[in-house]
């Protein structure tokens, strides 16, 4: 039994490492006669058995009628390799950008296909995840999205996409294996916790205080409201008056109070998936609150700031972290 696991193993790598040379990853693939494999089906393989029983039966019995038969069956057969070739053959994939996803939930990798010809029944998806059936393709661009379970964070790739077709008859599955090169930052899953959060500054503050949102004041260029009477005119936009904008006012604000810190100290610790978690929960929180906050991760440190591309940031460089690996090093 182990040596069938070697082999399996073995034949496993070659295959990759073939399709690797044969199919290299890109963004963009076209599949043509060097990317499209195909082969009989198994009611392909009981019809050219039951085209060699017809054949062997008209010779036995000088039967003209069924030995043309046979040869019209045969000849029905080649026709469909010829239309499960084309049915793949011009097919154009593009890797779109994914979503953002957290670990344990299903990732979602958009692709878009085009074809200069209709393409029909065309079916696509990841090793071990669910199939999506695309019923026609053509140049107008269809974009579906492919499906694939994951568990970890950080940075996952989903392999080869398998795209399939058994068109029109079914008896010849065309299909090629390519790599459209899109690994995705995948989020620590965010777990609740208003604890084991840490300030760099010595009055420790849980999240949910106001510290670090923005109140009314005169730092910060916030943005444009409708123009209240009785506002002071040192206010008023007057570039957007005068461009037809209507009367607006100009809107500022400061930060109140220190930002907070979020702090994750002990890369090592066996704790440290949970702490990663918590402080994905943390950011999000924040981050929706408006909230002005900075990430410490051991001796890097990222600098306070708001808005989504900042929790974005401050998300991956957790989620890019190391996992842990157990035992005493």
């Amino acid at each position: 039994m182990k040596r069938n696991g070697t082999k399996e193993s073995r034949f496993t790598l070659w295959w990759a490492q073939w399709l690797n040379r044969r199919l290299p990853p890109a963004a963009r693939v076209t599949l043509a006669h060097k990317s499209i494999f195909i082969l009989p089906t198994g009611f392909g393989l009981f019809w050219i058995f039951l085209v060699l029983i017809l054949f062997v039966f008209g010779t036995n019995y000088q039967n003209n009628l069924v030995i043309g038969l046979s040869i019209l069956l045969l000849s029905l057969f080649n026709t469909c390799i010829i239309y499960s070739y084309r049915n793949l053959a011009g097919l154009t994939l593009n890797a779109c950008a994914s979503p953002q996803a957290y670990a344990g939930e299903t990732l979602v990798f958009p692709v878009k296909l085009t074809s200069s010809q209709p393409q029909f029944e065309v079916l696509v998806n990841y090793p071990d995840n669910q199939i999506k059936v695309i019923k026609t393709i053509g140049e107008e661009p269809t974009v579906t999205l492919v499906p694939f379970d994951n568990l970890i964070r950080g940075r996952v790739s989903p392999g080869r996409l398998k795209i399939e077709s058994r068109y029109p008859l079914g008896l010849c599955r065309a299909w090629s294996h390519v790599n459209l090169d899109n690994p995705h930052i995948v989020f620590a899953k965010p777990l609740v916790s208003h604890s084991q959060l840490k300030s760099i500054d010595a009055d420790n503050q849980n999240i949910t205080g106001d510290r670090g949102m923005h109140i009314p004041g005169v730092d910060e260029f916030k943005g444009l409201k409708q123009h209240i009477p009785g506002e002071s005119l040192r206010q008023v936009a007057w570039k957007q008056l005068a461009q037809g904008r209507g009367m607006l006012s100009k809107e500022f604000q400061q930060p109140q109070g220190e930002p907070h810190w979020l702090i994750i100290e002990d890369l090592s610790s066996p704790d440290l998936e949970k702490q990663l978690s918590e402080l994905t929960w943390a950011i999000d929180k924040m981050s929706g609150r408006g909230q002005v906050f900075g990430l410490v991760i051991s001796r890097k440190k990222i600098p306070p700031a708001e808005g989504d591309v900042h929790r974005i940031h401050c998300l991956q460089e957790l989620a890019l972290l190391p996992q842990f690996v157990g035992g005493d090093s």
